[in-house]
């Protein structure tokens, strides 16, 4: 049902002063009947309805308008004319959902609100039962208007309650009230920004605290934490609560709001040193500042990250450092939700740079050190992927078309990745595929003396007990370096045994760890995947190029997992052209040394066929100069099944042809034997449907 608050937001938002009267009346007959729940709502248009019930109860429905539509003036406003108890609860519930000017004073509704909170404890200084809801709206409001207040002061410091005593005094007596854990957290804010510089004692945070508060509560927090950071009242034990408060608000199993995400953003930036407006603080939604906060916190956190290793992170005396240090468990949180909003890094040699030194630092450290500097270096290794805004969605796996490189990096530069990847035990999954996914967008070649170690390692990762995440992005480097891996007879005999006896059946397994298993269809090792099949499927047809891996091809089964995609990728055309075209390349490439290996022959004339026509409209042809070179075998292909064809068939074929002749010619200054193959095939193309 709607409460007061509802009435008063509905009025609130009236700028005439004469409507304000009339305020007093409404929430007056509705109270009895209403509870004083403050909930955000969406925008309605302004409609009061009274009916008049069997009963002779009047029963109002005011529908929900945002709060923020209310001005802060109208809540002051309430506070000051305002002789009814229950009026001034309802406006007070409204105090922490609307944006407080700085120039505006609330001095006075401090003082009032103070008065009411004592009047809900009774004569054995404890909270009447009774009272508690409203001693906690209170107790809200306080610390909501009590942080403004000192902002507003800020750099200079001040007593605000006006009690005659100390205001960290009041705070202190009333958590000895028993008051509950959820209002002691909530008084937190409150109490460190005016904690004793000069008792030598630090005020305490405590993390049982988030998983005792509402939801309500912890977004508030998100909220006020800043306060203390830019007023420069923080201590380590805060520090801590704030990671933690932004980890447990985004890892939450629902989404985050875009007003969450930008207050835990703008938090993480105050605690790194971004100098941000105090009308930036507080601001109640700051949805709209998101961009700036987001750029500001990469560009900072990177600067601060660079000097930083793990080492002597209190030699900074302003804390920036070691703050920086912790946020690295959470500014994956922060950024990720935020990847739309800030331009990529284009410092990710930098980023991996520290990386690096906090690699050396744990491998060196003594055990006591090694965790926290392990964990760091996860941490790190993660940034530097959202930095660049490089997903780590495993969906994403086969969208990454694009690479960093930089000449300047030799292969040996990123040795130690690869020895990170062989260090890490068998069991940190998310740690080897953030490795291999850096390896990947950046198309690192392994140095000659690591060569040997990163097979073997990306056969472990291929491993049919490994996630699939893990598998999929290994076989994506494994296709990255498929010209590398079919010339088998240039390497040497321990890195071709390698290759031969593990990395060709593991990659099989890579795409099938489960052969036979039914799996539901929105499973990735479902036989059908197009991302994963068409990077399987071009690794297969260049391993195919050298007649060396014939016999291993079959041996390994891949020769079967692709006459079974056949008819799995039958039903589709044109749209996996690609597909069919690399079936078709590998079959027609292994055709004539198969000898006693009958597989092939299952293959019926109709699906030769098939994967003629459609493998001539693949894009390959229009990017890669080496598939151009293919197209003699699938010319000679193609004459060999097109018997069957019937009119539809070959009007298609022309099509593509034409279309492959006029790009490739043009593109071109040799291959003239390829380009009078392919004319030759049009012409016989052309004379079959004249015949028909």
């Amino acid at each position: 049902s709607p409460g007061p608050v509802h009435a008063v937001s509905t009025f609130a938002q009236q700028s005439l002063q004469q409507l304000f009267t009339t305020l007093h009346t409404w929430l007056r007959s509705i109270i009895p009947h209403f509870s004083s729940k403050v909930v955000d709502s969406e925008a309605q248009p302004l409609d009061l309805n009274t009916d008049v019930s069997s009963d002779n109860e009047y029963t109002i429905t005011i529908l929900d308008i945002p709060t923020s539509n209310l001005e802060a003036p109208s809540i002051k406003w309430l506070f000051e004319t305002s002789t009814d108890p229950e009026v001034f609860l309802a406006a007070a519930s409204l105090v922490p959902q609307v944006e407080w000017p700085l120039d505006l004073d609330v001095s006075d509704m401090l003082h009032q609100l103070c008065d009411i909170f004592t009047s809900c404890v009774g004569f054995h200084g404890q909270i009447v039962p009774s009272l508690e809801e409203k001693a906690s709206t209170c107790i809200m409001a306080i610390s909501h208007l009590y942080c403004g207040r000192v902002l507003q002061a800020h750099p200079g410091r001040g007593e605000f309650l006006g009690r005659g005593k100390r205001d960290y005094n009041m705070f202190m007596k009333v958590t000895e009230m028993d008051i509950c854990t959820v209002n002691e957290t909530v008084l937190a804010p409150a109490m460190q920004l005016c904690s004793p510089e000069d008792d030598g004692e630090e005020f305490s945070w405590y993390s049982f605290w988030l998983d005792e508060c509402p939801d309500s509560v912890l977004e508030w927090l998100s909220h006020s934490l800043p306060y203390l950071f830019v007023t420069g009242r923080v201590n380590q034990d805060l520090e801590e609560f704030a990671v933690e408060l932004i980890s447990k608000l985004l890892s939450s199993p629902s989404t985050p709001s875009t007003q969450l995400i930008a207050n835990c953003t703008l938090l993480a930036c105050v605690m790194i040193g971004v100098q941000v407006d105090k009308k930036d603080i507080v601001r109640i939604d700051k949805s709209s500042a998101l961009p700036r906060f987001t750029d500001a916190l990469v560009t900072q956190f990177q600067t601060v990250f660079w000097e930083c290793d793990g080492g002597e992170l209190d030699k900074d005396n302003t804390g920036v450092t070691r703050r920086a240090w912790k946020l690295l468990d959470v500014i994956c949180l922060v950024l990720e939700p935020a990847k739309l909003y800030y331009y990529p890094s284009s410092h990710i040699m930098r980023n991996l740079d520290v990386c690096k030194k906090i690699y050396s630092r744990a491998r060196s450290s003594e055990q006591n050190h090694f965790g926290e500097l392990w964990n760091a270096l996860q941490n790190a290794l993660r940034f530097t992927l959202t930095a660049v805004q490089i997903s780590r969605d495993p969906a994403q796996v086969w969208n990454y078309w694009y690479f960093w490189t930089s000449d300047s990096h030799s292969p040996e530069d990123f040795d130690w990745l690869v020895d990170y990847l062989d260090f890490i035990d068998s069991d940190e999954h998310e740690a080897a595929y953030d490795i291999l996914l850096l390896l990947y967008v950046m198309k690192v070649r392994c140095s000659p003396a690591k060569q040997n170690l990163f097979i073997k390692n990306l056969i472990v990762c291929m491993d049919s007990d490994m996630p699939h995440n893990l598998r999929h992005i290994a076989l994506r480097l494994a296709h990255s370096a498929r010209e590398e891996i079919a010339s088998i007879d240039t390497i040497d005999d321990e890195l071709r045994d390698i290759i031969l006896t593990g990395l060709s059946p593991a990659i099989l397994t890579a795409v099938c760890p489960q052969p036979g298993a039914t799996l539901a269809n929105d499973d990735p090792d479902h036989s059908f995947n197009y991302g994963r099949d068409l990077c399987y499927l071009e690794l297969i047809f260049v391993l195919s190029s050298n007649s060396h891996w014939h016999p291993h091809l079959f041996e390994d089964h891949h020769i079967d997992r692709c006459i079974n995609m056949i008819e799995v990728y039958r039903p589709y055309a044109r749209s996996y052209a690609s597909h069919h075209f690399y079936l078709a390349g590998i079959f027609l490439r292994i055709a004539p040394e198969q000898l006693s290996v009958t597989s092939l022959d299952s293959i019926t004339e109709q699906q030769w066929w098939s994967m003629m026509t459609r493998a001539w409209s693949a894009p390959s042809f229009f990017s890669d100069a080496s598939y151009f070179e293919f197209l003699p075998v699938l010319v000679e292909g193609t004459k060999r099944y097109m018997q069957i064809a019937v009119e539809h068939d070959l009007e298609e074929l022309i099509r593509y042809v034409d279309i492959i002749l006029k790009r490739r010619v043009s593109e071109q200054g040799e291959g003239e034997g390829i380009v009078v193959a392919v004319k030759e095939l049009r012409t016989i193309a052309s004379d079959m449907l004249e015949k028909l």
